[in-house]
């Protein structure tokens, strides 16, 4: 069994001057990271299915990335307002490349926040409307203007008003708690299409921004039939559909880009956290036309776009292709479901267990009849599965989710240790 350690000095530096906003509860400490473990001070490995939350998307130290990252800082490590820099032109290229018709045209930033940011200034510019859609328990960032979108936890948005102006919040189809994806589909279109008479004009509205699987409000599937539905109101509108494909894309749910699920194709996407496997770099993607429109000098930035980042960003993209990791994502996801299924079988308080690919949330209860969120025991599973050497985070509007979120290059192998690792944290907890 792996042994609590004792935290060095750093950690103790960390406690007196890191900020305690950022509510870390471990004393753990890293000195390194290699393929998909985490190695702390005292020698202990820790399979690692935090993934710096989705970032790591090919785990640590991956050699054509950290390859990348060495050529390009020997050669020029920022540039901007001067000119272009090749990693950053490339980079623009392959996403273009990589996402369907329009989506041509790409402007960097640092985070995932960031574009969404940018994704809504550009609509409310281009369409000249005011008004905002997103969905209860999406997570779209902790700025000012993206905070007003997010609703997967109150502590986010409270003390901070008044914010955005404009947004709604329309209900998501949560097919555990509102009788499955079908009917979860429809109440939650029709409850749209109330809104966009009752509360604000569709024909107001600019931007509609979902996650077609929430993150941090549950890892919750947006139906293949209500993503249809979205882009059926959006056309009768005149909505630009601005995916956050942030933490679901990328190959993160056994496609590509999550909206592929419902075979339909937004106006805007939004992509960031593994798009350079952790260094910081985002991305907003549309077709020409909507940034042209968007304006010369009507958005900008200081270090989006950096050569070192986009240079680790076109060695993701290469070893993504290269390495067939959109159908391991599918293959390992499968494994990994039927997996926990087996264990839901075996556990009551395991009242659901739903995603696509390697996105997968596993949601506790106390019973399965109320279906109430059980954070104690989330919480306690965690923290064992920890101890034994695996690292996972909760999610969820009442914390009651643990999310996997394993690298898409993770092997049959690691899932399966994973797995009885689990297991064990769940009889233990």
């Amino acid at each position: 069994m792996l042994q609590t350690q004792t935290a060095p000095e750093f950690v103790t530096l960390a406690r007196d001057h890191i900020s305690p906003v950022l509510g870390l509860k471990s004393d753990r400490a890293f000195v390194r990271g290699e393929g998909h473990r985490l190695y702390a001070v005292d020698g202990s490995s820790y399979l690692d299915f935090v993934c710096g939350i989705a970032t790591t998307v090919l785990g640590h130290a991956h050699p054509a990335v950290t390859a990348a990252i060495h050529r390009q800082v020997d050669k020029l490590v920022h540039i901007n307002g001067a000119g272009y820099a090749e990693p950053t032109a490339r980079l623009a290229a392959e996403l273009s490349a990589a996402l369907p018709d329009p989506f041509d045209t790409v402007f960097f930033s640092n985070a995932g926040t960031e574009v969404i940011e940018g994704a809504v200034k550009l609509a409310r510019r281009v369409t000249g409307r005011p008004g905002v859609v997103a969905f209860r328990g999406g997570f779209h960032g902790r700025t000012l203007g993206s905070v007003a979108l997010t609703t997967s936890n109150l502590n986010y948005r409270a003390g901070y008003e008044p914010l955005l102006p404009s947004v709604y919040h329309a209900p998501f189809p949560d097919a555990y708690h509102m009788g499955g994806d079908e009917e979860a589909s429809g109440l939650a279109l029709a409850a749209l299409r109330e809104l966009l008479v009752s509360e604000i004009p569709g024909r107001s509205v600019a931007a509609l921004v979902l996650e077609v699987e929430q993150g941090e409000g549950g890892y919750r599937p947006a139906p293949a039939g209500f993503l249809r539905g979205v882009r059926e109101i959006c056309d009768e509108y005149g909505i630009l559909w601005v995916a956050d494909e942030i933490q679901c894309g990328y190959g993160r749910t056994g496609t590509m880009w999550g909206f592929e699920h419902g075979g339909v194709v937004p106006d805007v996407v939004c992509l960031a956290k593994g798009i350079a496997n952790g260094l910081p770099l985002s991305a907003l993607v549309t077709g020409r036309a909507l940034q042209e429109r968007w304006g010369v000098g009507a958005h900008g930035t200081t270090f989006g776009g950096n050569p070192v980042a986009c240079a680790a960003g076109v060695a993701v993209l290469e070893t993504i292709r290269r390495e067939g990791l959109v159908a391991n994502a599918a293959e390992r996801g499968a494994q990994l479901r039927a997996g926990l299924e087996r264990l839901q079988g075996r556990d009551e308080r395991i009242g659901d267990v739903r995603g696509y690919g390697m996105m997968i949330g596993v949601e506790f209860v106390t019973d399965r009849d109320s279906k109430a969120s059980d954070e104690t025991r989330t919480s306690r599973v965690l923290e064992r599965a920890a101890a034994l050497g695996l690292l996972l985070l909760n999610c969820g509007t009442h914390h009651n989710v643990i999310r996997w979120i394993p690298p898409l290059n993770v092997t049959a192998a690691e899932v399966t240790e994973a797995l009885d690792i689990f297991e064990r944290a769940l009889v233990e907890a």
